[in-house]
């Protein structure tokens, strides 16, 4: 197979953890990685790892190039993975143009909302970018970071209509420890990636306020069902299974794992922390707060009922008390 170029924008814990998939990956590429500041990537370029995130994981520089310009590594790539927050995507591709992404790949392995516009960021790439539906893909879990760079056998859900561009991309980031599933399911792997973050934060909320391994096993339980109900709203297909690791996988990681940051935020915000005092302790970002705010919108929008997330809305942006919120919570999970 020809060599192919590869652009990763983003430079968190899951961008460095891609780095590491694609650096051990053996097949002929050359990679191209977008650092924000100046400094880590002078920092990188020296000492080959990232000085932030997963500083244990060792960066190839005989086939990885370092560079502070997104737009440059865009037109570079035949690939592109978008991989920031949600909340920091408008900004990082605020000098790229729509001629940037024509006749590539985009792969968006960001699991969140962009906040303000309201967008996934498949509808995000079309509306701003003008990107067609068959370039796009999407990366699901379950999947955490944390896990990737300890060299932990991990899964990921590859979400594409064009399936060979889906089996391509799957192709450059599997290895002996990460396994590769193909999809069609798009919007469900990007609406489920973004809900599942909210259901671990509200997790974490119950776990601060004391509830036990008990009541955690009703919530997830009510948390697929209501996932299921919403994104079929949206799509109107019923019948998904979201029994499978895109769906049911990644939401258990993320409501159970160490490594879950929107957990540990919810957790935070149960044992009484601001939001504020949360976000700055933490220095990371938890995608399950900024899509609270938007899926409470989603939900007026298609007129569905979404207990959990509704639950976590009030507590976090109507400073709701916590207690009496999961308390009323409680009453409605069956």
């Amino acid at each position: 197979m020809q060599g192919k170029k590869i652009g990763i924008i983003g430079s968190g814990s899951w961008a460095t953890a891609m780095i590491k998939m694609l650096c051990e990956n053996d097949q002929d590429k050359h990679i191209f990685w977008w650092v924000r500041k100046e400094e880590d990537a002078a920092y990188i370029e020296k000492f080959r790892h990232n000085p932030t995130y997963l500083s244990s994981v060792s960066v190839d520089l005989d086939i990885t190039t370092i560079n502070t310009d997104a737009k440059n590594v865009i037109t570079h790539s035949d690939i592109v993975i978008l991989n920031t927050p949600a909340a920091y995507l408008k900004d990082a591709l605020v000098n790229v143009t729509k001629e940037d992404f024509k006749d590539k790949i985009v792969v968006s392995a960001i699991k969140g909302i962009i906040p303000k516009d309201n967008l996934i960021i498949g509808e995000f790439l079309e509306k701003y970018y003008d990107l067609d539906i068959e370039q796009l893909c999407v990366i699901g879990g379950p999947c955490h970071a944390e896990e990737v760079a300890l060299g932990k056998l991990s899964y990921l859900t590859f979400g594409c209509k064009n399936q060979a561009n889906a089996a391509l991309v799957a192709s450059f980031l599997s290895s002996r420890v990460i396994k590769s599933i193909l999809s069609e399911d798009i919007l469900g792997i990007e609406f489920g990636a973004v809900l599942k973050n909210i259901y671990a934060l509200a997790g974490g909320i119950c776990h601060g306020l004391g509830y036990g391994d008990n009541f955690q096993a009703v919530l997830v339980s009510n948390a697929i069902r209501e996932m299921r109900r919403f994104v079929g709203k949206v799509d109107g297909d019923t019948s998904r299974d979201v029994n499978t690791s895109a769906y049911l996988g990644d939401l258990l990681v993320t409501a159970y794992s160490q490594f879950s940051r929107n957990r540990t935020f919810g957790n935070m915000i149960g044992k009484g922390y601001s939001v504020q005092s949360a976000q700055l302790e933490m220095n990371m970002v938890a995608e399950g707060y900024y899509a609270s705010a938007c899926v409470a919108e989603y939900a007026k929008k298609y007129e569905v009922e979404l207990p959990i997330c509704d639950a976590v809305y009030q507590i976090l942006y109507q400073h709701q008390s916590a207690s009496k919120i999961i308390q009323a919570l409680s009453e409605k999970l069956t």
